[in-house]
């Protein structure tokens, strides 16, 4: 790179470190990435600052750890504090966003961003704007109100998409991201943070993709001896989805896997259609993979984050 990088810094919300094949993982496919990994760096030991969606992306934009930046939940966003956005929007990068940041409670806010495809989690609001509820509408969708799957006591439930695959938002998060690249300020170096939703809850992925794989052929959660003992209130309460009788499914917790790889499966594949965007500019752009925080995903018989155990802390 001899000139001012480009900077595409991608993070997917919820995904566990040990979901990238050339990772060592042999169960899921994730082509794209290993092909990252085989000509980057991969860091084996990267644990988010906080497992929490608001905390760790408050972090992620300051530089700063949640005890100091005062964001240590899904409380206020920290926006007194200087973002990322703005200190390379004072180093003459254009600067843009793509779907959740998560900014608490002004959602709509730019924070440095010089400009935002704004579309967060949930279901529909009166208003609020959301480009991706605005897109759905435009093509016929208008009906759909919880269009990132059903929420509530399904919410961990494995369930299929209301939306086919071409509609589907992780789909339009790479459409966003490429129509970016065409159309981008060719004069000034670029910083495009692209956010995918998934594989954060609900789980459900669209056609074909939601029958990649088997919860036959997914292992069983690791529950040590003794993990009750490590579990924080936070975990059992999100517990509640499937634990009132303080019971365990395990075939549940494999079919969850199941489609959750298909979540990162699916998100791969609309990655490599953003790298192919990029052309012969791959060569000056310094691409950046991350995810917020983990999922526990039946291990220590629990499922969501808050938790500093490996799969909730430690991210790609």
């Amino acid at each position: 790179m001899t000139q001012q990088p480009n900077i595409l810094f991608i993070m997917t919300d919820q995904q566990r470190s040990d979901t990238i094949a050339a990772l060592g993982n042999r169960a899921i496919r994730t082509p794209t990435l290993d092909s990252l990994v085989e000509e980057g760096i991969a860091f084996s030991n990267c644990y988010t600052p906080s497992p929490v969606c608001v905390a760790a992306r408050s972090a992620t934009i300051t530089g700063l750890p949640p005890h100091i930046n005062g964001c240590a939940s899904n409380n206020e966003s920290p926006m007194g504090r200087r973002s990322i956005m703005q200190v390379l929007q004072g180093c003459g990068y254009q600067t843009h966003g793509i779907a959740k940041m998560h900014f608490n409670p002004e959602t709509e806010a730019l924070w440095g961003f010089d400009s935002r495809d704004i579309s967060e989690e949930g279901a529909r609001g009166p208003g609020s704007r959301n480009d991706f509820h605005r897109y759905l509408s435009e093509n016929g969708y208008d009906h759909v109100l919880e269009p990132q799957g059903i929420r509530s006591e399904l919410y961990y439930i494995p369930q299929p998409s209301q939306l086919p695959a071409h509609h589907h938002h992780t789909t339009w998060v790479a459409d966003r991201a490429i129509d970016f690249l065409q159309e981008r300020d060719r004069e000034r170096p670029f910083f495009l943070w692209t956010s995918f939703i998934k594989p954060h809850p609900p789980f459900e992925a669209p056609a074909p993709w939601n029958k990649l794989y088997r919860a036959a052929d997914m292992l069983p959660p690791r529950r040590p001896e003794g993990f009750e003992q490590l579990l924080t209130y936070w975990n059992r309460r999100q517990n509640r989805y499937k634990y009132r009788d303080k019971g365990y499914d395990e075939m549940l917790f494999r079919a969850m896997k199941a489609i959750y790889y298909a979540c990162i499966s699916f998100i791969d594949f609309n990655l490599g259609r953003i790298l192919a965007a990029l052309g012969d500019e791959i060569d000056n752009t310094l691409i950046v993979f991350t995810a917020d925080h983990g999922e526990l995903l039946g291990d220590y018989g629990s499922v969501g984050k808050r938790t500093m155990l490996n799969p909730a802390a430690r991210v790609p």
